[in-house]
């Protein structure tokens, strides 16, 4: 797939979900977002249900170590759900910056921010592999709901993460992994990409991705099996296919990983 037809893919897709959410299920129920494996956010403390478009795979404020006056940045982030859960946490005192690359999420964001109040939550546009608009050493936290998945060049978008930390700092991000392999037919997909599948990477390389950056102390923080619909992958690959890969020790995760930068 040529990076610019999978930029413009995802770009359509979330773009599509921002303005139509009240009238669809998330990402057409065909994705690691869709309602049976969304995470649960209704005891979280400052959720707003009118930022939740259901497209994250995990809780990363909830092992983010957020504190009081912190300045936090939420990469990938949508209609602003984990920004606002992350400017409760920091209060008054501190801040919180969403970055996301697609125009209508940041209307959404900023929409549902008005309503809000927030005089300190920021909404900028932007991509993870770029960050043009964030100084060196922004953020005390970094946070991100399955969005590096949909990031072409990972190691170039981790160094951003890097850069952007304070030394000091520490990232929570929730992502889609896989171990073994994934069928050829679904990573040639651009569709299948925008759904959180095809641009997962292998966990151990994804690992090592942020070892090599310079991160440290990497944990693993939550792990959950992610299932696709057999009627979903057989849009992609054949039933051959699909028997092999489910007869395979192959498999498909959602993490929360926390990292250091000392």
């Amino acid at each position: 797939m040529e990076k610019e037809v999978i930029k413009e893919e995802v770009k359509k897709s979330y773009g599509f979900i921002a303005e139509n959410r009240n009238s669809m299920s998330c990402c057409k129920s065909t994705t690691c977002c869709s309602n049976e494996n969304a995470a649960d956010y209704s005891s979280v403390i400052g959720y707003q249900k009118e930022a939740d478009l259901a497209l994250g795979c995990g809780l990363p404020t909830e092992i983010a170590n957020i504190k009081e006056g912190d300045t936090v940045i939420d990469l990938g982030s949508g209609a602003g759900n984990d920004v606002f859960i992350a400017r409760r946490i920091v209060g008054e005192k501190g801040r919180v910056i969403g970055l996301d690359m697609t125009p209508e999420m940041i209307n959404r964001a900023l929409q549902n921010n008005q309503r809000l109040g927030y005089k300190n939550v920021k909404f900028v546009l932007g991509e993870i592999e770029d960050m043009q608009s964030v100084q060196d050493q922004t953020a005390d936290v970094i946070i991100s709901n399955c969005v590096m998945n949909l990031v072409q060049d990972k190691e170039k978008a981790f160094k951003e993460v890097f850069r952007v930390l304070k030394t000091g700092g520490h990232f929570s991000i929730s992502d889609i992994v896989y171990e073994g392999s994934l069928p050829d037919g679904v990573l040639e997909s651009a569709e299948m990409y925008a759904s959180c599948v095809a641009g997962a990477s292998e966990k151990n390389n994804y690992l090592n991705i942020i070892k090599n950056v310079g991160f440290q102390n990497i944990q693993i923080k939550n792990e959950r099996l992610i299932n696709l619909p057999d009627e979903l992958l057989l849009k992609y690959i054949s039933t051959e296919e699909l028997n092999s890969f489910k007869s395979s020790d192959s498999a498909i995760y959602s993490v929360t990983i926390y990292a250091d930068k000392l």
